[in-house]
């Protein structure tokens, strides 16, 4: 199975549509459709279909997403390291963090690096924790700053952050400077992306308690409004406190004290493509120990 068709089909899967595919790719939109074709003809039943969300993988195809995604990743290592053999610097890295405290230093050390490696092109990925963990580990992303996941790669530790109540200015705890895990249970709770597995929900989990959310929301500057307001209460990492205005809200430390491991994520080094591994390269001695 041709690698580049791979390729070309996974960047199909990953923007919705063939044209933008194309786009990105720098082929002619007929030009994907007849590689998809061909594909589909390799293989003998249909890869795509067409759903009101653009272009979407058929049952077929993502039984064989894994073992695709393996081909387009071997396939660009194999240019990569050709490459290098020819004294060229070529592939592209994709890297992110879970945390917009480190947007910064993420994108100068992406600028730093495009200098000293100008033919290696570099992809700024957005996402929470375990989304870009199992990006690391699906061979979708090549550098990730998360809170700590189990996976098959490398884990960078940066710093240890506690996890923080956020209760409204008023509220009884407030006066004790500590609040008990347990009254979670008790006081109404306002969940941060209820629907993923997050710090909060694994801490939760680890100590056997289940809160239930009076009220939700998908963004931390919600969160923190509603408990200003004085819906309810909250559990966040510390480091997300940075940069916001927390005024009518105190935040506590929880009993028992809670913490999560907040570092680097890469693939393990047979894995990681040279491009990867160049970034790694620079990037490590730079990690930041702590949040500005």
């Amino acid at each position: 199975m041709d690698t580049e068709k791979c390729t070309a089909l996974l960047r199909v899967l990953e923007t919705g549509s063939l044209s933008a595919a194309a786009e990105q790719l720098g082929y002619t939109p007929s030009g994907i459709s007849r590689m998809m074709a061909a594909l589909e003809t390799e293989t003998g039943f249909p890869l795509l279909v067409r759903s009101r969300n653009g272009v979407e993988p058929t049952l077929e195809c993502r039984s064989l997403l894994p073992t695709i995604r393996d081909l387009a990743r071997l396939g660009a290592r194999l240019q990569e390291q050709s490459a290098a053999l020819r004294g060229l610097e070529t592939g592209r890295v994709r890297v992110g963090s879970a945390y917009s405290v480190y947007y910064d230093w993420l994108a100068e050390t992406i600028a730093a690096f495009s200098k000293a490696h100008p033919g290696i092109e570099v992809e700024f990925l957005q996402g929470a924790s375990s989304e870009l963990c199992a990006m690391i580990d699906n061979h979708e992303a090549d550098f990730a700053i998360v809170s700590f996941r189990e996976g098959s790669f490398d884990f960078l530790p940066m710093r240890r952050d506690p996890l923080l109540a956020w209760v409204p200015a008023d509220h009884p705890r407030s006066r004790d400077g500590v609040y008990p895990l347990s009254d979670f249970l008790r006081d109404p709770y306002i969940s941060t992306y209820p629907d993923q597995v997050t710090d909060n929900s694994r801490a939760f989990a680890a100590h056997g308690l289940d809160p239930r959310a009076r009220f939700s929301s998908i963004d931390i500057r919600s969160t923190r409004a509603m408990v200003a307001a004085g819906l309810g209460v909250s559990l966040n990492n510390g480091i997300l406190s940075h940069g916001l205005d927390l005024d009518h809200i105190a935040v506590l430390p929880t009993d028992p004290a809670c913490f999560v491991d907040i570092g680097a994520a890469v693939p393990k080094k047979g894995d990681r493509s040279p491009a990867a591994e160049a970034f790694l390269k620079f990037a490590a001695p730079r990690l930041p120990a702590a949040a500005n």
